[in-house]
């Protein structure tokens, strides 16, 4: 065993034992420790954004831009946001103890179905700070200890935040090894972390494609895959042109940077000559760059020729891949072949095409007559969320409280024996 595995495997140790201690502690002190970090966040402001100054201006250097430097950046507003995310998980039911069924068997034992904590969370992300306190905050009232390791390009950020956070922990009588942050940023560290079977009871990779497949295919422990967000919107015939144009916008433009942002239009041909110019001259006027099929140049001069790779391309950046498509069965087809499992919606007036469309796409999330962007933990009512997940077990979509509790048998006799 390398030095490096050696190191890994003593923070997950370290971990396991601060598991033990957090899984019986009460509601109410969970929640005394997420009030110390939301106020913690708010006393550090300064030393946390000037962390974040460094490494903004670290990736500059390296030519980052765009909507990649918008997922590293922190603010007031947005460190503000974080103290207040922490603090909705506070408000939030504990999920720990919840009785999700009981029954009585006919030997005459009580039998409870309970929820419990996981235990370990291995958390693998990149760029967004936020993801530091969110994942703490639900791990933690949770009752799961959580191994962090945050991408090179936020380090300094992630040092500030998980000191903050580790000074709450003490503060508030906790293990400081409840939260981590691993110090070592390369790709073998991730392969150490993932392979801690004994140790780690679930890793959630968050990021690109490249460290998904990375974690998957290194992993020894279960694995809920954040995979990117290949998210469509499908415009049918019929449409409402202004409410097209509103949800698109805002699908696309209001944040390109994230999973559930649109990154593929789908417009049906039978009246895409009405639909489709206003639509894309909203987005061209915004700064967003067309790259469309034949059909599509011929309605939208200014787009580029779309190659095969921009099907099913998470661009992240104010990008936009359009196609004209033969009506709801190619945009289906369309969705099959190159949806990711994160967000695909719908706009249509025709109540059939609504109902075929939630019940044949496979998705985390299906979207009728709404943005992509509504599917996030807090706009679901989750609360904060350690991601979205595309993968089918154990959890599909926002990652909440509930996804972050497994099941526990309990069962209460009077000395009955089986037959």
């Amino acid at each position: 065993m390398s030095s490096l595995d050696e190191q890994v495997r003593e923070v997950c140790l370290q971990a396991r034992r601060a598991a033990r201690a957090l899984a019986p502690r009460s509601t109410k002190d969970k929640n005394a420790v997420l009030e110390a970090v939301a106020a913690g966040i708010e006393a550090n402001a300064p030393t946390i954004l000037e962390a974040n100054r460094l490494d903004l201006e670290a990736a500059r250097q390296r030519g980052t831009k765009g909507a990649l430097l918008d997922r590293l950046m922190l603010d007031d507003v947005r460190v503000k946001a974080m103290a207040r995310s922490v603090r909705e998980v506070a408000e939030l039911p504990d999920p720990v103890g919840e009785v999700v069924s009981r029954t009585k068997r006919p030997a005459g034992i009580d039998v409870t179905r309970v929820r419990v904590p996981l235990g370990v969370v291995a958390m693998i992300y990149e760029a967004r700070p936020n993801v530091t306190v969110e994942a703490s905050a639900l791990t933690l009232k949770a009752g799961n200890a959580v191994v962090l390791r945050g991408g090179s390009e936020a380090e300094r950020s992630n040092a500030a935040l998980a000191k903050v956070i580790g000074d709450a922990l003490e503060a508030t009588g906790f293990p400081r090894a409840a939260v981590q942050v691993l110090p070592f940023t390369d790709r073998d560290a991730v392969r150490a972390l993932v392979q801690q079977a004994e140790l780690v009871d679930l890793a959630i990779p968050r990021g690109g494609e490249a460290l998904i497949r990375f974690v998957t295919e290194n992993a020894r422990v279960p694995v809920v895959q954040h995979y990117k967000g290949v998210c469509h919107l499908f415009l049918d015939a019929g449409a409402d042109v202004e409410l097209a144009t509103k949800v698109v916008m805002n699908a696309k433009m209001s944040r390109p940077g994230v999973c559930n942002a649109l990154e593929c239009l789908l417009v049906d041909a039978a009246d895409a000559e009405r639909l489709l110019p206003p639509v894309a001259r909203a987005l061209v006027a915004a700064g967003c760059e067309l790259r469309g099929c034949e059909r599509t140049r011929a309605l939208v001069p200014e787009a580029k020729v779309a190659t095969s790779e921009d099907w099913g391309r998470e661009f992240l950046d104010t990008v936009l891949a359009v196609r004209v498509v033969d009506g709801l069965e190619a945009a289906l087809a369309h969705v099959a072949d190159y949806g990711s499992g994160h967000t695909e919606a719908i706009l249509t007036r025709d109540a059939q095409h609504a109902e075929r469309w939630r019940r044949e796409v496979d998705a985390a999330c299906v979207v009728v007559n709404a943005s992509t962007r509504f599917h996030d933990g807090g706009e679901l009512g989750l609360g904060a969320e350690i991601g979205i997940a595309t993968s089918r077990l154990h959890w599909r979509g926002p990652m909440g409280l509930e996804s972050l509790t497994t099941m526990k048998w309990v069962i209460d006799g009077e000395g009955q024996v089986r037959r």
